[in-house]
């Protein structure tokens, strides 16, 4: 049975979007997805299913939406593909608390990069569906926009590495 990792947008972040890990565990559950388990409170969980993934993600954020009555973005992958996230990192030399991958719904745009304004001393690199950015001077610091990243949600290497641990063992 496919393991699978949805990544949700905006989710108790900021003050917004909250939704408690259990109630998205029982959410999960109800629909049918097996093997659930989050991981920390920012909308990582990984499960499995029997469904296709456009299946899972619709269902999901059909979910999500009746729950948060407003719709929430889910980033969906599967095990390998967040096994395939971690290999590319281009900066896993870096600290992994300040190297993001930037987690999207397509391939970015081969001009994602040219689009970008605001960089320091960040670097940048496209993935397949993702955007790799090292914050060398910290993230909070940054002024570094990325209209390709809009729809996207970011996720440091810590987080990548234990999401792609956890979807590997099941």
């Amino acid at each position: 049975m496919p393991t699978y990792i949805a990544l949700l947008r905006a989710v108790n972040v900021g003050g917004t979007g909250k939704l408690p890990m259990a109630d998205l565990r029982a959410m999960c559950e109800a629909l049918g997805f097996t093997s659930v388990r989050t991981y920390i409170a920012s909308g990582n969980v990984v499960f499995q299913s029997r469904l296709a993934a456009a299946s899972v993600k619709k269902q999901l954020e059909r979910s999500l939406e009746d729950y948060a009555g407003k719709p929430v973005g889910v980033l969906l992958r599967t095990a390998a593909e967040m096994a395939a996230v971690l290999a590319a990192n281009p900066f896993a030399s870096e600290p992994p608390e300040r190297t993001l991958a930037i987690f999207l719904d397509t391939a970015p745009s081969a001009d994602a990069l040219e689009k970008a304004s605001g960089q320091g001393t960040e670097l940048i690199a496209l993935g397949t569906r993702e955007i790799y950015v090292y914050y060398q001077d910290g993230i909070a610091r940054s002024k570094l926009k990325i209209p390709a990243a809009k729809n996207g949600t970011a996720r440091n290497m810590n987080t990548v590495a234990t999401l792609a641990q956890w979807a590997a063992e099941r």
